[in-house]
């Protein structure tokens, strides 16, 4: 038990950024990826764990060596036109994903309790911000940390269900084999592409970085030690450790979303699911209502924990590029910036899902503006983690660089393939 409770201390930032990688609009794509080609994308979500790992390790070390959240680093190698683009871009991707979450969790409380979808978008956007204006950081990240737990709920569906396992390894390993007959090369393309560019995120790599800056502050003696050889390696190791158990954590998570929505809908004729609710509901008459309430009560889970670190993540970012306060642990009259940024980001989120953003095309601009930013951002933060002038003596390791460039070439590739597929 004492092990246990240490291991869930060290655990933070790595564990919040993997689990708010399957967020509702995630949900949305798993779901897409199992109904439409039953278990044929299961081997992108086993190519896409280590390489998630090399590059959400690198962005926490970078922001643990430097003391600086990752836009404030990149500020520091790139012309600020550049910065300031990247950054504006990464806003707007975000803001879009919040309206996808958010009008998922409403969809899935309306379906759960009944009621006003408008109020429930209206609830959830009010309660995503004043969580982060009026807890402290250490709340905030204690509160976070509860929410992953609502990811298991998917694998409490997989439980449920009955998945054929020996059908499941045969199509993952060869896909080409089982292709659907209704399903085009096409499609099969750019849901690769769509599985990617969920998994590997911009957000993700600004929101790890910023909290392990916050993990510092939050120690005022560790800012003073982290030159200090054994305190140094003791710390990149928790974020090693941190950083494997969050994104296998989320990878799994995506893996039995896939499954189970592969068991209950595809292989029942379903194959046509645009949303995280859409999947819910049409699990109840298949799976049973104990399946439904779970997936549906994931969705609301999830997405309370992912708005705000999408949220904050732009609120960083910005707040960095101009110089602003940006921690949560700062009051809303300290960090004036940070905080409208939160606000403004889930406002104007809401406000679009309250128009009845269409949930596809709002998947389909996020992830266009997601790759985008996405591979510049990586190849920028390679240069960052091998330049001595900026990391000092704790550049990355040959090992971490083979993992962080295969992350960059699949994403780049993954944005070729998207623009060519479009």
């Amino acid at each position: 038990m004492p092990d246990t409770q240490a291991l869930a201390r060290r655990l933070g930032p790595g564990l919040i950024t993997g689990a708010a990688d399957d967020d509702p609009s995630g949900i949305a794509t798993y779901s897409q990826a199992g109904s439409q080609f039953r278990f044929g994308l299961v081997w992108t979500l086993l190519l896409t764990t280590p390489l998630m790992i090399g590059i959400q390790m690198l962005s926490a070390r970078i922001g643990w060596v430097t003391g600086q959240g990752l836009a404030a680093n990149i500020a520091k190698v790139c012309p600020r036109w550049l910065t300031m683009g990247l950054v504006a871009l990464l806003v707007v991707a975000n803001t879009i994903n919040i309206a996808a979450d958010i009008g998922a969790m409403a969809e899935a409380a309306r379906l759960l309790a009944g009621g006003s979808r408008v109020l429930y978008i209206v609830g959830f956007g009010a309660l995503c911000v004043l969580g982060q204006v009026y807890f402290s950081y250490e709340r905030s990240v204690r509160i976070l940390k509860w929410l992953t737990l609502a990811l298991f709920s998917y694998v409490a569906v997989v439980l449920v269900v009955q998945v054929p396992w020996r059908q499941a390894t045969a199509e993952s390993l060869q896909p080409w084999a089982f292709f659907p007959a209704t399903a085009s090369l096409s499609d099969y393309a750019s849901m690769v592409v769509a599985v990617l560019g969920t998994t590997i995120s911009p957000y993700l790599f600004f929101w790890q970085a910023s909290q392990e800056v916050e993990e510092m502050h939050a120690r005022p003696q560790a800012a003073e030690l982290r030159l200090v050889p054994a305190y140094a390696q003791e710390h990149l190791y928790r974020i090693k450790q941190d950083t494997y158990i969050g994104m296998s954590f989320s990878n799994v998570i995506a893996l039995c979303i896939v499954l189970a929505t592969a068991v209950t809908l595809n292989l029942h004729g379903v194959t046509n699911i645009q949303t995280s609710g859409q999947a819910a509901e049409a699990l109840r008459p298949v799976a049973g209502e104990f399946a439904f309430a779970v997936f549906a009560l994931g969705i609301i889970g999830t997405g309370l924990l992912a708005v705000p670190v999408l949220a904050g993540s732009a609120a960083y970012a910005v707040s960095e590029v101009f110089g602003w306060k940006a921690s949560l642990a700062h009051g809303l009259r300290e960090a004036r910036g940070f905080y409208a940024i939160i606000i403004a980001a889930t406002g104007i989120g809401a406000l679009m899902s309250v128009f009845e953003l269409d949930p596809i095309k709002a998947l389909v601009w996020s992830a266009i503006v997601n790759g985008v930013i996405s591979v510049p951002i990586m190849v920028v933060m390679m240069w960052i983690g091998q330049s001595p002038r900026v990391m000092g003596e704790l550049t990355m390791s040959r090992r971490h660089r083979c993992f962080g460039w295969a992350a960059t070439g699949v994403m780049a590739v993954a944005v070729v393939v998207m623009f060519a597929t479009a």
